[in-house]
């Protein structure tokens, strides 16, 4: 198989990157960051209207920012185009949402530093604009399923169960111990409501932040920073956490739960994002890959 080689755009990675990093020094000091749902506001994973597909890694994180700065009630998300296709029109004026994609192109000798790499596949980066079912006239969107909180709570609480971790409580704080590949937890009764969220949503959440976690341990998805982040590492592990489980927490109906014990990581991350433009893409990906493991193993939980 030839070896994937990954090529982008610095411009793209910084237009993001930037967006990002000036969504998370506004929270600075409240312990809100971009992935964390301002009250009132349903986080939920985006898609895309034309082809229902959900959108992935770091365009989660990009369209969840353009949603909650114009306060876009949908997730629905398309191109102009698609939109048309639909049936619909975007109105006039109407900014788009950058989204990124990669387009797989193979080397030629030329291109390649040695002749031997000829073949090789690289991924360009590509940026597109989408627009949201908000900004569009002619689209007339299904209304969701209403589901019950006793239903939602029921959903999370069966997809931990078959994961099988091993989660203990009675602890003062939560945390993923690789060493014993333990998940400690404080008491169920311990957590407390938080704005509109109850403290059994509270509960999930937090566990939810572990599991992601729990899913790099070496026999899993063997998740390690330390030889490009060094005595970052940590703090990056904790911004893959953060976003998994923002990701999981949406795909239940949940909101992800600031947590004033990460505030000490808010600089590291801006340092890091500051420094690197792919460090969230790398971070988004990461928590995708968590995403779709824990959720592989939900289903087939002796794999």
């Amino acid at each position: 198989m030839s070896e994937v080689l990954l090529q982008c755009r610095k411009g793209i990675h910084r237009t993001i990157t930037n967006t990002i990093m000036s969504m998370i020094e506004a929270g600075e000091g409240t312990y809100k960051v971009p992935w964390h749902a301002p009250d009132g506001f349903a986080a939920h994973l985006p898609v895309n209207a034309a082809t229902h597909a959900e959108y992935r890694g770091v365009n989660i994180l990009s369209l969840w920012i353009e949603a909650q700065v114009n306060r876009y009630p949908s997730a629905h998300w398309a191109s102009y185009r698609q939109w048309q296709s639909l049936g619909a029109q975007v109105r006039k004026g109407e900014r788009g949402a950058m989204v990124v994609f990669y387009k797989r192109m193979e080397m030629r000798a030329t291109e390649a530093e040695d002749h031997d790499k000829k073949g090789e596949l690289r991924f360009f980066a590509r940026a597109s604009h989408v627009f949201n079912a908000a900004q569009v006239d002619g689209y007339r969107q299904e209304e969701p399923e209403l589901v019950s909180e006793f239903q939602k709570v029921q959903e999370v609480e069966a997809f931990v169960a078959t994961l099988q971790a091993d989660v203990r409580h009675g602890f003062n704080h939560a945390c993923y111990r690789r060493d014993t590949d333990a998940i400690e937890m404080p008491n169920r009764e311990w957590f407390g409501a938080t704005g509109s969220e109850t403290p059994e949503r509270s509960y999930y959440a937090v566990l939810l932040h572990e599991l992601t976690h729990w899913s790099g341990a070496a026999h899993r998805l063997n998740r390690l920073f330390g030889k490009r982040f060094g005595d970052e590492a940590y703090a990056f592990e904790e911004l893959v956490a953060e976003l998994g489980a923002a990701f999981l927490c949406a795909a239940f109906g949940l909101s992800s739960e600031p947590r004033p014990d990460h505030a000490a990581y808010v600089g590291h991350w801006l340092k890091i994002l500051d420094r690197d433009s792919k460090a969230i893409f790398l971070a988004a990906a990461k928590a995708q890959e968590a995403f779709e493991h824990l959720a592989y193993l939900a289903i087939r939980p002796d794999a």
